[in-house]
This record gives structure tokens, C-alpha cells and sequence, in this order.
């Protein structure tokens, strides 16, 4: 290996400036090309019965299972095939419902050339995500998407680094329409997602983590305030709803009302808790999400909320309920 000068930390700023300004320019390029192929292809997509299946070899390989995650996760039933295990048997996965999309960004390579027929036989569709229509992937394609790139971010221009972000930033804008053709919504995305914090901040609703029923601090109003400290000390929720003679709620009495009263001097023991209650609780509703709820704490700057359901009090959510969800 031929001795260099010192590659110093300006050298490698700048290279690594110049990276992300050819991988930049690469996806315009990408995005400046697009014409009604894109179009075609989220409508073969749509019309499909059966599955996305995604191959690549090598870099476009990993690139391809990127892409079928992506779909798969966003309402477009997809998986990843492997060429070479395609060659020995996957190639049974490929059911004539099924649209196959092929990614090299020459077209040319041999593993999955080598699949076209098989696949054509089977009467699947393909579409070839390449960057060269004329190869033999896009020739023999139903729908050819243009990923080409004019250099690569490679200083030697041979690893595949350009190429590889215009296909993966191109499979994401298929993605994409085919999300917002399909009318997916948060709830379907939430579904898709069920663990990790995504699901949970999607799924988990007020009324799953609410403390109801027996649990609930409430006094009414013609209790004494030490009528209230004794129901808050043994909820343990650091609060109580405050309800009239119908049951309605009328307001709320917390640790920091109890502390206002203290500066008052009012006798805790023949004090009404409607003279001393905070006369506008802050509230949400039973069907509203747990992140929701906790939005509405911090912009409020309270750590519970009062829950309703059709106007009628039925639980009490706090920011521990939250934190312990996983929602937060």
C-alpha cells in the first residue's frame, strides 16, 4: 500500500461533507427522473391479491429488505427473498397473485437474471428498480423504477454508496404512496407496531391505565376538607374529584389546594371542601391516548387528570400510570 500524507481531522470533515452532498444530489437526481412508472407501479401494487416480494444481491440486498420491512410495516403485505436460496427452492414462496420487485443497480446481475424466467412462468409481475433501463432486469420487467446515479460518494467510485441511498430513498417514496393510497392510518400503523414504544404510545388509551371504580378518590360537596384529606390519604392518588348531589363533577381538591388552604388558615375540620376546591379540574376523555393525556399534563403543568366518559366522571389518570404504561 503506497504511504500517504497524514489524514487529518479537516480532511475528514470535509470528506464527509462531500458524502452527503453527492448522496444528496443523487436522490434530486432520482427525484427529478421520476415520470408515471412510479405511478404504475404503486397501481400494479394496489391491484395485487397477493404479496410484495423483494430480491436483491449484495448491497441492494440489504437494501431490499429495508424496503420489504417498510412496506410490510406500513399496510403493504412484503417480504425479502433471497436469489440465491430463490434458486434452491424459495422460489415455491412466488405465487402467481404475487409482484416482484427486483433491485441491482446494473440490472445485470447474474442471480437474479437468472430468476426472471422462472418468475415469469409462475405469472408473477416484476418490477425492476435499476439504474439502467436498458439491462437486461429492465428490459425484462412490467414496470422499470430509474434509481441511477451519476457517481457514487466513493472516493475510488466503486463501493455502492450513492446508488444504494437513491434505491432506498426511492423504495421509501413507493412506500409512502402506497400508505397514503391505502388510506393507513395511525391505528393501522399502531397494529403493525404493537411493542416497543411506537405501539405503545399508539394502542395504550386513557382508559387502560385510568385508576376507576373503587379506586377513585370522590367526596362530595357539603364534605369537610378533613373529610377530603382522609379520602386522598387512602386513594394515594394525591387528589380527589369533588361531585354535587347528582354525582356530576365540580371540581377537584389536590395536595397543592390543600397547601393554599393551609396558608388561609381555614379550620380543615368544619371547612366545606366547595369553599376550598379548584372549581375547574382539568380533564380528558376515556378514549383519548395515554400520550395524549400526557401532553395535556405537561402543557397544564398538573400530574393528573380527571377522566370522563359522555360527560360522566369514571376514573382519574396520573403521570405515574403513564411513566408505568411505557407511554412516556
Amino acid at each position: 500500500m503506497d504511504s500517504k500524507p497524514p489524514f487529518t481531522p479537516a480532511d475528514v470533515l470535509a470528506l464527509a461533507r462531500d458524502v452527503l452532498a453527492i448522496e444528496a444530489d443523487a436522490i434530486r437526481a432520482v427525484a427529478d427522473r421520476l415520470d408515471p412508472a412510479i405511478v404504475d407501479a404503486v397501481e400494479m401494487i394496489l391491484a395485487c391479491h397477493g404479496r410484495v416480494v423483494v430480491a436483491g444481491i449484495g448491497k441492494s440486498g440489504h437494501i431490499g429488505r429495508k424496503i420489504a420491512a417498510t412496506l410490510a410495516s406500513t399496510g403493504t403485505p412484503a417480504f425479502f427473498m433471497h436469489p440465491a436460496e430463490a434458486a434452491h427452492g424459495d422460489l415455491g414462496m412466488i405465487t402467481p397473485d404475487d409482484v416482484v420487485l427486483c433491485l441491482s443497480n446494473s440490472g445485470e446481475s447474474d442471480e437474479l437474471v437468472t430468476l426472471l424466467p422462472a418468475i415469469k412462468r409462475k405469472g408473477a409481475r416484476i418490477i425492476a428498480m435499476t439504474g439502467n433501463p436498458a439491462s437486461s432486469l429492465g428490459q425484462a420487467s412490467d414496470i422499470h423504477l430509474d434509481s441511477g446515479v451519476s457517481k457514487e460518494a466513493c472516493p475510488l467510485n466503486l463501493a455502492p454508496t450513492a446508488s444504494t441511498t437513491a434505491a432506498l430513498a426511492l423504495g421509501d417514496a413507493l412506500a409512502v404512496c402506497l400508505l397514503e393510497a391505502r388510506g393507513f392510518s395511525r391505528d393501522d400503523f399502531a397494529l403493525s407496531h404493537p411493542g416497543g414504544s411506537l405501539g405503545r404510545r399508539l394502542l395504550v388509551h386513557v382508559r387502560d391505565v385510568m385508576c376507576q371504580g373503587d379506586d377513585l378518590p370522590i367526596v362530595h360537596t357539603d364534605a369537610t376538607v378533613q373529610d377530603a384529606l382522609f379520602e386522598i390519604t387512602k386513594k394515594g392518588l394525591g387528589m380527589t374529584a369533588v361531585v354535587d348531589e347528582a354525582g356530576e363533577l365540580v371540581g377537584v381538591y389536590t395536595d397543592g389546594d390543600l397547601r393554599r388552604t393551609m396558608d388561609r388558615d381555614v379550620d380543615i375540620r368544619t371547612a366545606r371542601i366547595d369553599s376550598v376546591m379548584s372549581k375547574k379540574p382539568k380533564t380528558i376523555g376515556a378514549h383519548r391516548l395515554g400520550v395524549e393525556a400526557v401532553q395535556l399534563m405537561e402543557v397544564s403543568k398538573v400530574y393528573a387528570l380527571l377522566v370522563l366518559d359522555e360527560g360522566k366522571l369514571v376514573g382519574a389518570v396520573r403521570m405515574h400510570d403513564l411513566l408505568r404504561a411505557g407511554v412516556v
